[in-house]
């Protein structure tokens, strides 16, 4: 832990009504006392005070000062915040004057949350719940980051690890006292309780990446040959000029991503190159990545000319899939406005140029995106990559644990096990993983 006293403009850059500060280690309390020229005011009770630069008694704002003695703050240690005005100039003077004048050091990203952690105010899971809530930009994103900040996902681990310790204790019961008579049942309750977690993590980890969907953004990928209105569906679903339309084929020839929020969800929607033999060795490559982001997608529209219909081009067709929606587009131009099938597929008609059929098809996207995103309020799901990783470490060493008959190495087995999920929520040997962890924080948190 560093013993030092740091400080940062919590309340972001640029003119505005406030500008908040916050000061946190053993010398906040003495930098306030020489802004304020007075004692400590009262803990946790919002003073208005003058702020005076302490080496020439100029009077620099007035604002509202507060005070949180350790440990009973966000971060553990002393914490200062102040309350000024927000203007460029302002907040430029009071940043100098809590750096060159009292000589605090500027915090770095993420390091009030991460001394929080090193005080035991908060476990990994709920760090990374509070980064992912200040960077929702949608109502699910806020939701699924507050509950993990609130500790959802934590308290699951913990659980989990609790139990695994717990196993730990009784087979190393079984190694210290081989000698003497143990329950004939043990090792029979023992491979049970191993089962029943293993089950509690398999369920765990077959969500479907909806969490880590749901933080990142579904990825959408339009797909379709050449003018079948790929580009004015984008625009439509955008509802801004994000790609060109052209009559002239081969107009889109790289992938054109905007993101979107769709029904509280992120969705990065991509529009696509046309399909086809491709005329030159630009539209070629375009071509080659309209394929790769096709693969890659979490959800494909599959974007039909309905000039064609009930004609379908090849590489369209090979690209439909269960994760896929069929639209036929160019209603306006004819085609029968009775539901449509293609295959086990439901077809959706409509035309981009009048608006004829968007309702029910987006109704329909909204639910496909809200199916592959959605928690269903029952357990947390997972957010991040690394916790992934850890699970499935902590999985495969409960895996050999339970084939394993000695008892020294089914003991190390599950030993290993309960490291993996420590790691997650930094219960054990986690101080690699800090920097990974709080880097991407802002300033201030």
């Amino acid at each position: 832990m560093r013993d030092d006293t740091i400080y940062a403009l919590a309340s972001g850059g640029g003119a505005a009504g406030l500008a908040v500060f916050r000061i946190s280690g053993v010398g906040a309390g003495q930098a306030l006392t020489q802004m304020i020229g007075d004692d400590l005011p009262e803990p946790r009770r919002a003073m208005l005070r003058r702020l005076i630069d302490p080496v020439n008694g100029e009077e620099v704002d007035r604002g509202l000062v507060l005070w949180f003695p350790a440990p009973a703050s966000f971060t553990g240690e002393d914490v200062v915040e102040i309350h000024g005005h927000g203007g460029r100039a302002m907040t430029a003077r009071l940043a100098r004057l809590l750096g060159e004048g009292l000589g605090l050091r500027q915090a770095d990203p993420g390091e009030f949350s991460r001394r929080a952690f090193e005080h035991g105010k908060m476990d990994l899971t709920e760090a990374e719940g509070l980064a992912d809530l200040v960077d929702a930009e949608t109502e699910a994103q806020r939701r699924q980051a507050q509950r993990q900040m609130q500790g959802a996902l934590g308290t699951l681990y913990e659980d989990w690890r609790q139990r695994l310790m717990g196993l730990s204790a009784h087979l190393e019961a079984t190694i210290d006292f081989s000698d003497e008579d143990l329950p004939d049942d043990l090792w029979r309750t023992l491979r049970r309780d191993l089962t029943i977690l293993e089950t509690d993590i398999d369920q765990h980890l077959a969500d479907g990446h909806r969490g880590e969907r749901l933080r990142e953004g579904l990825s959408i990928a339009i797909v379709g040959p050449p003018n079948a209105g790929k580009s004015s569906l984008l625009n439509t679903l955008a509802k801004r000029e994000a790609a060109i339309v052209s009559a002239q084929a081969g107009t889109t020839r790289d992938v054109i991503e905007v993101h979107m929020d769709l029904d509280g969800f992120p969705v990065v929607m991509a529009d696509t190159a046309g399909l086809r033999q491709a005329a030159d060795e630009i539209e070629g490559e375009g071509v080659r990545r309209a394929l790769a982001r096709a693969r890659e997608a979490d959800l494909k529209v599959a974007v039909l000319d309905g000039v064609h219909w009930p004609e379908v081009d090849p590489q369209t067709a090979a690209l439909v899939d269960k994760d896929s929606m069929v639209v036929v587009n160019k209603l306006d131009r004819g085609l029968p406005e009775a539901p449509l099938n293609w295959g086990d597929h439901r077809v959706f008609g409509l035309s981009v140029h009048t608006g004829a059929g968007l309702e029910d098809f987006l109704a329909a996207l909204s639910e496909a995106v809200a199916a592959r995103c959605g928690d269903g309020g029952g357990a947390p799901p997972l957010t991040r990559r690394r916790h992934r990783e850890a699970i499935e470490t902590c999985r495969h060493a409960l895996e050999r644990a339970g084939a394993e008959k000695d008892s020294e190495l089914m003991a190390e087995h599950v030993r290993q096990a309960a490291r993996a999920l420590g790691t997650i929520t930094g219960r054990v040997g986690v101080e690699d993983m800090l920097d990974l962890v709080f880097r991407d924080f802002c300033i201030g948190k």
